[in-house]
């Protein structure tokens, strides 16, 4: 049984990765995840803010000492990686990781804005990195900022980080722009390899007894993965960029849902936080087993076989399984 597929240009020896969380902060976790069976790894986030606050104290430094005398500028900070600084650990963390593990090591940077993304994008890569994860965190605080802004803000940085590095570059994306599907198409123009579906953004909560909001995270749930599932669906005949399934992964049939739909891969941190780091390989042999009792011998055959034709009419196609949906819900409830 072929289980082999490709992502980001990357040949995995199957579906599975582990995606950023908490599990890949650390050599020995990554080690543990691959040894657990993951094809490949994305290391935890790297924030904008942590680089925009080391390169401000870098910056403050110089200034404190720019006219001390001539003899001392080979004193100052030559790069914003100082051997403290959470850039420096996280670019130690990709060498060791990739020295580490004999699958594919993805860095992961989780920002807004530009900052000093470019610059450090082009150190991962010199670290080693097999691909760079954008994790594009935008949430308009400000009502009056147009999704025309929110859009543009968003092919600027990828446009930027591709061209200043070789190495292939993914975007986890948000589901809540009015047309996701454009945006997609956008973000593969812009430079992307591929869409990582989606971004999972924080929903505070309100706590009546405290009367204060309760900014919580919680683990995905298998109900989650309806949504980028119908995206996925929908872009697998529009795009040759990589679609990765995110979200609502916590057993071999989510898995086997995503690849139907057209994910190249599936990611998942809740199945491994909730069942351990070896639950890959749990999750591994539910898809064989499921391939084997349907007769499939490669997930060739398996991909996409549930995406949405290329010549298919979207609009229609969506309203229609809207209006399906309805009349069966007025079915089944309507008598209740």
């Amino acid at each position: 049984m072929d289980l082999t597929t490709s992502y980001l240009g990357l040949e995995l020896a199957h579906p599975i990765i582990a995606s950023a969380g908490p599990l890949t902060q650390t050599v020995e976790g990554v080690k543990e995840l691959v040894g657990g069976g993951a094809s490949a790894v994305v290391l935890h986030s790297l924030f904008e803010e942590q680089l925009r606050a080391e390169l401000a104290r870098d910056e403050q430094l110089i200034a404190a000492h720019e006219d001390t005398f001539a003899e001392a500028l080979d004193y100052f900070p030559s790069s914003p990686v100082t051997a403290k600084s959470a850039a420096y650990s996280y670019l130690s963390l990709v060498e060791r990781a990739v020295a580490s593990v004999d699958v594919p090591v993805i860095a992961s940077l989780n920002g807004a804005d530009l900052g000093g993304w470019v610059e450090f994008a082009r150190e991962l890569a010199d670290a080693g990195a097999s691909a760079i994860e954008l994790n594009i965190y935008m949430v308009p605080g400000d009502v009056k900022t147009t999704g025309a802004l929110v859009v543009k803000r968003h092919l600027e940085i990828v446009s930027a980080v591709t061209e200043a590095v070789t190495i292939p570059v993914s975007v986890k994306m948000s589901p809540y722009f009015s047309s996701v599907g454009n945006v997609a198409l956008q973000l593969v123009d812009a430079g992307a390899s591929g869409l990582v579906l989606f971004n999972r953004f924080l929903q505070p909560d309100v706590n009546i007894e405290t009367l204060h909001t309760d900014a919580g995270f919680e683990l995905s749930t298998p109900h989650e993965g309806r949504l980028p599932r119908t995206w996925i669906a929908s872009l697998r005949n529009q795009t040759n960029a990589s679609l990765a399934g995110s979200s609502g992964v916590d057993s071999s049939e989510d898995v086997v849902k995503y690849l139907l739909a057209g994910a190249d891969v599936v990611m998942t941190t809740a199945a491994l936080v909730r069942h351990g780091r070896g639950y890959t390989r749990e999750m591994l042999g539910g898809l064989q087993a499921w391939m084997t009792r349907k007769g499939f011998v490669s997930l060739e055959q398996v991909r996409g076989m549930l995406a949405v034709p290329a010549m298919t009419d979207g609009e229609a196609a969506g309203r229609g399984g809207y209006v399906t949906a309805i009349q069966a819900a007025k079915a089944r409830y309507g008598s209740l």
